[in-house]
């Protein structure tokens, strides 16, 4: 099982991050190269690469994953928005193919009132500027959305559509979430298989290249994406266990997004190594 978190790249960038998952026993990580807020980020020469693959080699880490910045908003209306959006995103493809790191995951983004169709559009729009021009060697994942507010992406019909407009589409993927798709109305807690069904038959499994595993604060079909720690939210901890060791997930890097403390008990269980979670107040 290829599973870890999103840990941080303070001081040292890449080895940082490295370090801390070795301290969960983890397999898999993922990283910001800025904060997840954008702004100014580190120059990427300074995230000790080459220390970091030699220690992931060591200690059997691997399939890393990049996570773009929130504030990327490639549906808005907005020009300043849009563009700003798109050269943050081109920056971090750069910055995350510096690094060697396969995947790059990215929020599509909000319309803000013009419409799911305008903003599946732009997306794709953006897309296809920002791939003509960025470093090659990434995958550009497209995270589904929990369906809050006007956010793209909470069906996969909407995800198939912008994948579909974009010419160089053998660049882009999709990561799953199972807060987001649980909160969007796909019930992963009674048929599992029914929603990877719908995704294949709408997308096609194949494109399915990372999966972030967190509970739910929030109850089915809520529209709402607040994350849980394993077992205290609506979706369980046997429910995310099984998901982790389902046969289509076997090979994807399984990454936790869940409140800050607790990962390496919560990738113990998630293993299968233990039946105690962490006591969280």
């Amino acid at each position: 099982m290829k599973i870890g978190a999103n840990v941080s790249i303070a001081k040292t960038g890449l080895l940082a991050a490295v370090e801390e998952s070795i301290g969960y026993r983890a397999t898999s990580l993922m990283i910001y190269t800025r904060s997840n807020r954008g702004g100014r980020a580190k120059p990427i020469e300074q995230f000790h690469r080459d220390e970091a693959w030699a220690l992931m080699k060591e200690h059997g880490i691997g399939d890393p994953v990049v996570h773009a910045p929130y504030l990327i908003n490639l549906a808005s209306p907005k020009d300043d928005t849009w563009e700003y959006g798109i050269g943050l995103l081109r920056e971090d493809i750069d910055r995350t193919a510096y690094l060697q790191i396969p995947w790059i995951v990215f929020h599509p983004g909000s319309h803000t009132g013009a419409g799911i169709e305008y903003g599946i559009e732009r997306i794709a729009t953006g897309l296809n500027r920002i791939l003509d021009e960025a470093a090659e060697g990434p995958m550009v994942l497209l995270e589904t959305m929990a369906g809050d507010g006007s956010k793209v992406g909470s069906r996969f019909e909407e995800i198939a559509e912008i994948i579909h407009r974009v010419d160089r589409s053998d660049r882009l993927g999709v990561c799953g979430d199972t807060c987001h798709w649980y909160s969007a109305g796909y019930d992963i807690v009674e048929d599992f298989d029914k929603v990877l069904y719908t995704f294949d038959d709408v997308i096609g499994i194949e494109r399915l290249k990372v999966f972030h595993i967190n509970d739910s604060k929030n109850p089915f079909d809520s529209r709402k994406d607040r994350h849980a720690n394993i077992g205290y939210g609506s979706i369980g901890a046997e429910v995310l266990r099984r998901i982790c060791h389902h046969e289509v997930l076997r090979d994807l890097p399984l990454i936790l997004e869940t409140p800050e403390g607790h990962y390496g008990e919560e990738i113990a269980y998630l293993r299968g190594e233990t039946d105690t979670l962490p006591q969280i107040d």
